[in-house]
């Protein structure tokens, strides 16, 4: 636990109706940028990103910029004896996304603060997600994978892992909620993987992106997020399709190896894992781990394997 979870209750009270959503307008013609934290309660990179927005005054030099704290019941929670136990109150917010779910009956904790979200998200015509993962890897830049998604993430140019492809079976992510799933709408949004829980890197590689976001978007020049950006000269960002994913059958799963993610595997056929008694293999040459779950044994979600795009198309041509 190398990170403090700030104290954001000075930040409850938004301009926008709406508790922690706060909006800046520069009065200036210009997009509309939205930076997102604590989808997960336990993951606080976000939160320290904003709260040094916050503090540094740092205000948009054209047209809008919204900062919003979004499942603030499960951050309240957060304990670093536990840190763990407030990733969400009900349910995990980032699976309710889709429409059918978000304009249903069902009621959680979770569905309500999307509900009353919904509309400041559908506003933005830029959208960066701020989370953190469960092991030490690189940080990555995560879209579904649109050519307009694909384009903005290399205009950003932070974190230089960029995977591109669907997230959970279990429900749609923030990002893939319409009208940023929609490939006719220019909306885009983008989540960053910033680093692992709680670890001090982390809160660096998120406030980072949040800067190098802002300035892509437009809302700022480089030249005012530049004084505090830690990483200088990042290396060149890099595309990886996601091909296929890692789902466990069985309460027996177990990797080959302590995995923490873009590990490649240079030859087709190579075991990474056990369910039970079935060997999952790469089904090619060069495939890259990302986001290996080591939460438990049980049935689910396990990871994903990607495969580099060509470096020939990753300018989008």
């Amino acid at each position: 636990m190398e990170l403090k979870a700030p104290d954001i209750s000075p930040y409850r009270v938004g301009n926008t109706g709406i508790n922690y959503v706060h909006r800046f307008d520069s009065g200036e013609p210009g997009p509309h940028a939205l930076v997102n934290v604590i989808t997960h309660g336990n993951e606080i990179c976000g939160a320290i990103a904003l709260d040094f927005l916050f503090r540094q005054g740092i205000r948009p030099r054209r047209g809008v910029v919204t900062l919003c704290f979004a499942n603030t019941a499960a951050y309240e929670r957060f304990d670093p004896a536990n840190p763990g136990a407030s990733r969400f109150v009900d349910e995990d917010f980032n699976r309710v996304w889709a429409l059918e779910t978000l304009e249903g009956r069902k009621r959680s904790v979770e569905l309500e603060r999307a509900r009353e979200l919904r509309p400041v998200f559908e506003q933005a015509d830029f959208l960066l997600d701020v989370h953190s993962m469960s092991t030490a890897s690189v940080p990555l830049m995560l879209c579904h994978g649109l050519e307009k998604e694909r384009a903005f993430a290399l205009k950003v140019g932070y974190p230089s892992m960029i995977v591109c492809g669907p997230g959970h079976v279990e429900g749609l992510r923030m990002i893939e909620h319409s009208p940023f799933n929609n490939p006719a709408n220019p909306q885009v949004a983008l989540l960053v993987e910033a680093g692992e829980h709680w670890a001090a890197a982390t809160a660096v590689h998120a406030l980072d992106t949040v800067l190098r976001f802002l300035a892509a978007s437009g809302s700022l020049d480089f030249a005012d997020v530049e004084p505090h950006i830690a990483d200088k000269v990042p290396p060149r960002p890099r595309l990886l399709e996601v091909t296929d994913g890692i789902v466990a059958r069985t309460n027996r799963f177990r990797f080959t190896a302590p995995f923490v993610g873009c590990e490649v595997f240079e030859q087709v056929g190579s075991v990474i894992a056990y369910d039970g008694d079935r060997e999952i293999v790469t089904p090619y040459d060069g495939a890259v781990l990302i986001m290996p779950n080591h939460s438990g044994p049980g049935p689910g979600r396990k990871g994903r394997l990607c495969r580099a795009v060509d470096e020939r198309s990753a300018d989008g041509t």
